[in-house]
């Protein structure tokens, strides 16, 4: 017989949430200084997007690994925290790293690492929302995870302006990292692995059988894997398009990162030869055969959320990449990165990340919820999304530090809906014992657009406008009013809760 989760208190709900704090701490210092780290140590502008690379595609890879192995965990220590309290611990790690990194090498690595294991934290809380709460509270479990993010970006991106302001080095003579960036990270790193255990100590998840009695069956019910539709015939078709995008690359002599995007390309069409011939095998319980069967067999408005996703998160990349060089140079006056006004631009935009993360916590907490039950989920992510595009199109126009911030304003409201109403429309209209892969196949309509700004992005600065990263925000704006457009794709009759 099917029973209800016990309604969780606030309490409850800042508990389930607060690890989410300092991952955030994280992903802003990476946000807000990687360019800033790569530039000091000698890479041009054009090549920024390349060596962000790394952080997308270890995204692409951890995360339906990881809501694979979440969905099945199941020990002392539960079923998700295991999985982001060892994130905690390599993100921690990286952190101290990454300004200490001697070369341009060692810094693309430890972005790696920092990226591989802050997405090995995230990923199982996404589902742990859904886990822990009952469907009429997700959206305010994930405002409330919105909020928590807000914070600990407004923390994190304004850290190195927070210490330059209070006497610590902020220009580094010689070149190389400044100080105020080390010991931004060095806070970052202890602040997260805090919050994590914060989470990990005061929570109790749910045994597999007590999950089960809340979707009504017995636990190891409808298990089966799906069979991947198509899995010859649709596995050839996309190494046939790899192939054709290496080819293209080749013939017209475009930038060689983008064979990155062709080989990736084709090697998901050898993930679903490779997972049919296991099928058909009898070997049907596999890592391989569950992602890409689930991948194929996604619900119907997952499918629609896709696709808004895809545009928003093209826009983002771009902002997160391109923000710090178009501050720089048309704010502040300086496209050298060894100069005190392109330090001074790159602190102004921690202070900017750091604004429309303020703004989105606040909209989280206090207006989401109920503007979403006001206009529907639907129409409120759109109107937000509407908003941020605006919001990018004024760049062009500002030119005053201050004033910038109300772009900020606009961005901020985009980012609240952006990491709350997705994930709360998905976890109340997917299967419970299938969220954590979900969550995670969810993140590569993230990612994808992240590999492909990465890639493409700097072939069109590099031949178009070299010289003026300004365009970069007219594509972020461009896409980001296409997310707004294609989010009125999905119904609000079919969301649950």
């Amino acid at each position: 017989m099917k029973t209800d989760k016990p309604r969780q208190g606030f309490a409850g709900l800042w508990n389930i949430s607060f690890g989410f704090f300092g991952i955030q701490i994280g992903f802003a210092l990476q946000n807000a200084n990687m360019s800033r780290i790569f530039q000091s140590l000698g890479e041009s502008l054009d090549n920024l997007a390349v060596l962000w690379i790394a952080a997308p595609l270890t995204g692409l890879l951890v995360q339906p690994i990881i809501g694979h192995y979440s969905d099945r965990t199941w020990g002392r220590f539960g079923r998700r925290r295991p999985y982001f309290f060892a994130g905690a611990v390599l993100a921690a790690l990286a952190l101290v790293g990454m300004p200490n990194a001697p070369g341009l090498m060692a810094a693309a690595m430890l972005l790696w690492m920092l990226d591989a294991s802050l997405n090995i934290a995230m990923e199982p809380f996404r589902a742990f929302v859904g886990d822990m709460l009952r469907k009429d509270q997700h959206t305010a479990g994930y405002a409330l995870q919105t909020a928590f993010i807000g914070a600990g970006a407004v923390i994190g991106s304004a850290t190195p302006f927070l210490l330059d302001r209070f006497g610590v080095r902020n220009f580094h003579p010689g070149g190389g990292i400044p100080d105020t960036v080390l010991w931004s990270f060095y806070f970052g790193g202890a602040a997260l692995l805090a919050s994590v255990l914060w989470t990990v100590l005061t929570t109790r998840e749910y045994s597999p059988a007590e999950l089960a009695a809340f979707e009504g069956h017995e636990a190891g019910e409808h298990d089966v894997p799906p069979v991947p539709p198509a899995s010859t015939v649709g596995g050839l078709v996309w190494i046939g398009a790899g192939l054709a995008i290496t080819l293209v690359v080749a013939v017209l002599g475009l930038e060689k990162e983008l064979y990155l995007l062709g080989g990736l390309v084709a090697f998901y069409g050898i993930a679903r030869l490779a997972a049919g011939a296991m099928y058909a095998r009898g070997n049907r319980d596999n890592l391989l055969t569950n992602v890409v069967g689930d991948f194929s067999g996604m619900p119907p408005i997952m499918k629609r959320l896709a696709l808004t996703q895809f545009f928003t998160w093209s826009a983002l990349f771009i902002m997160w990449i391109y923000t710090t060089p178009v501050v720089a140079q048309y704010v502040y006056g300086s496209a050298d990165p060894a100069s005190e006004a392109y330090n001074q631009g790159g602190n102004w935009v921690g202070i900017m990340f750091a604004a429309y993360n303020l703004v989105a916590a606040i909209v989280a907490a206090f207006l989401l919820q109920p503007v979403a039950r006001r206009f529907g989920k639907v129409r409120t992510h759109a109107g937000a999304l509407a908003i941020g595009a605006v919001s990018f199109l004024s760049f062009f126009v500002i030119r005053s530090p201050a004033m910038l911030l109300l772009a900020e304003v606009g961005i901020g409201i985009a980012w609240a809906s952006i990491l709350a109403m997705p994930y709360a429309i998905l976890a109340s209209s997917l299967p419970q014992r299938k969220l954590g892969i979900y969550m995670g196949l969810f993140n590569i309509f993230v990612v994808v657009p992240q590999l492909l700004v990465a890639t493409v992005m700097g072939t069109i600065m590099k031949h178009f406008f070299p010289t003026e990263p300004i365009w970069t925000m007219a594509f972020a704006a461009a896409v980001m009013a296409l997310a707004a457009v294609s989010m009125l794709r999905v119904r609000e009759d079919a969301v649950e809760g």
